[in-house]
């Protein structure tokens, strides 16, 4: 083995991992900060031997903690225009080792943008799943968001090269922050072609959102804050209203803002305890993650609620609930 190789097999990071870094790091000119997360000591040359070692395997949220073992190549403020509506910004986090995989679009919440959550995005795609982070109107009106990303999904489920040829257009995810959770809840209602959701510490708003709920037939996992620190607004309609198929943790000692990741703009507020706020971030991209990889693989919320159980079991998530 030659001696860069050798060193870098000493410091516990894999070539492929040093990539994703570097490749994350570097795009348009400028760096991003994200978690200094190390890499998973998994091997796989692909998201389908990945896939089948995971499920061999009893699952634990707690790996997903790790930085996944592939690659990602990011493309930033690609334009995927819709038949009919706007034009929708999207930074695209592709596996590297993927021919075909199933991909996750994360939306962001109020005040926010796709920049938020372009750790989330990555860290899917290190896992196997392509990420897509999305700009939509950040002050709403939510229920006519979550109609574009209805049209969106079925854009890109009809003609996956609108984005990316590797897409499986069959593996659609959909994943909201806050309100943005209301915008993908109406997506799934209005009947976009997505196997599932992920709502991170959703918050409801619009007169419609009942009615949207109870019509969603796909599974839906609720990732909240500390409802004791942070009870964000309407959180429970989410619970209540879908009528089967979804389970719902809290994380302890979150707050509504960790469900993403600051941006320069937003790191400002987090300089009283950044230790603390990237660690319950952490917490929320290890659910999501497990949450995600679960619906892709097998259609449904079992992968992510059995990998939740030792983090109930030690405080670290509460609430369980399911139905």
């Amino acid at each position: 083995m030659p001696a860069a190789a050798a060193a870098i097999a000493r410091s516990g990071f894999s070539i492929s991992a040093l990539l994703l870094i570097a490749l994350t790091a570097h795009s348009g000119g400028c760096a991003r900060r994200f978690p200094a997360t190390e890499v998973t000591p998994i091997n796989a040359a692909n998201p389908a031997e990945l896939q089948r070692y995971l499920l061999s395997r009893k699952p634990d949220v707690a790996q997903f903690r790790l930085r996944g073992p592939f690659a990602v190549i990011e493309r930033r403020d690609l334009e995927i225009p819709l038949v009919s509506g706007p034009t929708v910004e999207a930074d695209l986090y592709l596996c590297a080792a993927a021919r075909k995989a199933p991909l996750v679009i994360v939306l962001h919440g109020l005040d926010n943008s796709k920049a938020d959550h372009a750790f989330q995005a990555m860290h899917l795609a290190s896992w196997g799943l392509h990420g897509m982070a999305i700009d939509l109107p950040n002050r709403g009106p939510w229920i006519a968001n979550g109609r574009t990303l209805a049209a969106l999904v079925d854009a890109v489920h009809r003609s996956p090269q609108l984005v990316d040829g590797r897409i499986d257009a069959d593996k659609i995810i959909l994943a909201g922050h806050s309100f943005g959770a209301t915008a993908v809840a109406t997506a799934l209602g209005e009947g976009a072609p997505a196997v599932g959701g992920v709502l991170l510490d959703p918050a409801g708003i619009g007169r419609q959102l009942p009615q949207l709920l109870k019509r969603i037939t796909v599974p839906v996992v609720v990732i909240g804050a500390d409802e004791d620190i942070w009870p964000a607004r309407n959180r429970g309609q989410f619970y209540r209203f879908i009528p089967a198929g979804v389970g719902e943790i809290s994380i302890r000692d979150t707050v509504h803002k960790d469900a993403q990741y600051p941006n320069e703009r937003t790191l400002r507020a987090f300089q009283d305890s950044p230790d603390d706020t990237e660690e319950a971030q952490i917490a929320f991209v290890s659910a999501l993650t497990a949450s995600a990889f679960g619906l892709a693989a097998t259609g449904g919320i079992d992968y992510a609620w059995n990998s939740f159980e030792n983090a109930v079991k030690n405080g670290i998530f509460f609430n369980a609930r399911r139905k």
